[in-house]
């Protein structure tokens, strides 16, 4: 069973930075995509960025030049570099991985970490 465990989330101050990990139980080569999402209190959940295996990046808008999302394959880890972090960066995070087996798609998610910017 594919365990995704984030790491590194906690309380900062507007204008602060924090880098969240996502440990994978297994090879991250196996999903085609991984990514972090966000909830904050009373919204759905939405994309922040995402990379696949072979290196295509997207950004949510909102984070674009403030964010920055790597993987390190040999780690099976994925880190989201947070700058400039605002308060209505408040959420709880979530890492998501992917995997396409031919017709059949898996999402995997793990439990979440919280971020907290106050101003």
């Amino acid at each position: 069973q594919v365990q995704l465990v984030e790491s590194g989330g906690g309380l900062v101050q507007f204008g602060g930075s924090l880098r969240l990990s996502c440990a994978a139980s297994t090879t991250i080569s196996t999903f085609n995509t991984m990514g972090w999402f966000r909830q904050g209190p009373g919204k759905e959940r939405e994309l922040v960025a995402t990379i696949t295996t072979d290196g295509d990046i997207t950004y949510a808008d909102s984070v674009k030049g403030r964010f920055t999302i790597s993987r390190d394959n040999a780690k099976n880890t994925v880190y989201l570099q947070m700058n400039s972090l605002k308060p209505e960066d408040t959420s709880v995070y979530y890492c998501s991985a992917r995997a396409l087996v031919r017709t059949l798609r898996y999402d995997y998610w793990g439990q979440g970490t919280q971020v907290t910017v106050s101003s």
